[in-house]
């Protein structure tokens, strides 16, 4: 014959894992829900990338368009084509500087793609791409210091 005190015991720990099943119960479900509400987010989110990126692209379709209309050109600027046109011509970043008349810290930021030139510098550097070695000498020497 069981003892009163186990008989007890065993009911007390019944009624206690009933309630704190009965407590545990609304928080999973609520943990379920948000779980859910969590991805269906993401999912959101991936597809409003995805529609932002497909509109950036038309976006820029659409203004290279507009700029073919208007006539303007636009400049492209890359930090190695930098490099490669100052390597070509065989000038140094100082020469570079003076030709450009900006600072040598510039050329070193634009090279190394820490910065980018501002819109009004990109014309000056679109020359050196048509400046041959004895041009870029020759403006060199025109110009003081």
């Amino acid at each position: 014959m069981p003892n009163i005190a186990t008989v007890l015991k065993a009911e007390i720990s019944r009624v206690a894992r009933k309630d704190t099943r009965a407590e545990t119960q609304p928080l999973k479900k609520a943990s379920a829900q948000y779980r859910s509400d969590i991805a269906a987010l993401k999912r959101r989110v991936l597809a409003l990338e995805k529609q932002l990126s497909r509109l950036a692209r038309s976006g820029k379709a659409a203004s290279s368009d507009t700029t073919e209309k208007t006539g303007k050109i636009g400049l492209r600027y890359s930090a190695k084509g930098l490099v490669a046109q100052r390597k070509r011509l065989g000038l140094t970043a100082t020469a570079v500087a003076k030709i450009l008349n900006v600072s040598v810290q510039s050329i070193y930021k634009w090279e190394e793609g820490k910065t980018r030139p501002r819109a009004s510098q990109l014309p000056a550097i679109a020359s050196l791409r048509k400046m041959g070695k004895q041009e870029a000498a020759k403006r060199l020497a025109e110009l003081p210091g």
